[in-house]
């Protein structure tokens, strides 16, 4: 049976560089965006690698697109609401395209005592929710958790020894 009308798939409308700017001029100003993502989006208005590129140039002339700002942004926003810890960060902004210095910047937004008092909590919340009764098993899974989350060792041994006292070492 052919398919209907309504179910034929849908092409995407794409845009003038004249149309396109207004759309990622709003698209830049709802929040940070990485060059990565405009790019993206650029593409997918279906304009060319010279529009998309002059496009480029001008919004981080007009300030509207600083990947700087994006980092510095995003370590804030990770690191404080999500409790994320510097190497998943870092990670994150790898795979967004972000440049080791962007990412560097963006990574001095991080107090030191504010990053181990989050750590010691995210610990402290995962033991009181933890089951398992055996302390190493239940350390090795504390230890895991944190890892995930990018935090590095050395932090995690220590606020483990904090929150869990020296047992199961």
């Amino acid at each position: 049976m052919p398919p209907l009308d309504d179910q034929a798939p849908r092409k995407r409308k794409t845009y003038t560089p004249g149309e396109a700017l207004p759309k990622i001029a709003a698209y830049c100003a709802y929040q940070e965006r990485s060059s990565k993502e405009v790019e993206d989006k650029l593409r997918s208005y279906g304009l060319d690698e010279d529009d998309a590129g002059e496009i480029m140039i001008r919004l981080v002339r007009e300030k509207l697109l600083d990947d700087e700002r994006f980092a510095r942004s995003f370590v804030r926003g990770k690191h404080r609401l999500k409790k994320w810890g510097r190497r998943r960060i870092r990670l994150e902004l790898k795979q967004r395209g972000i440049s080791e210095y962007c990412i560097k910047a963006g990574l001095s937004e991080i107090d030191g005592d504010e990053y181990y008092q989050n750590l010691k909590e995210l610990l402290e919340k995962k033991n009181a929710l933890e089951k398992e009764p055996h302390p190493y098993k239940r350390r090795q899974k504390l230890l895991t958790y944190a890892t995930q989350k990018g935090y590095e060792t050395e932090f995690i041994q220590d606020a483990l020894n904090e929150v869990l006292g020296g047992d199961a070492d």
